[in-house]
């Protein structure tokens, strides 16, 4: 089994995520959000090649997969390497995903 990583956006991403959680609905929500998190992680980590590709062939970005959080409107991309996977982005289900992943390719592109 691979180990998951997160890239730097994808910490960023979840730290505003759990902020947001706290100041609007409190700490038991943003721990509630850690652990849905903590669960696709571990789903990832088993079978990383289960995700949805839809975005992957979209921006012809091979090895991209997406998750869809349970009970939140958050969806986890990924990246697997030779070595590892890579959380990208955790990105709002509303948000103009292509956009959004492709300026991410422009600020960091090692993910």
């Amino acid at each position: 089994m691979k180990q998951v990583f997160n890239s730097a956006l994808a910490d960023r991403d979840i730290t505003e995520i759990i902020l947001y959680y706290e100041e609007e609905t409190g700490v038991i929500v943003a721990g509630d959000f850690v652990d849905a998190l903590q669960e696709i992680i571990g789903r990832i980590a088993a079978w990383p090649s289960s995700g949805s590709p839809v975005f992957a062939e979209l921006l012809s970005l091979p090895g991209l997969r997406l998750w869809r959080l349970s009970r939140f409107p958050y969806i986890v991309f990924t990246m697997e390497l030779a070595d590892r996977i890579t959380v990208v982005r955790v990105l709002h289900e509303r948000r103009d995903i292509p956009s959004t992943l492709q300026a991410s390719l422009d600020e960091d592109p090692d993910w």
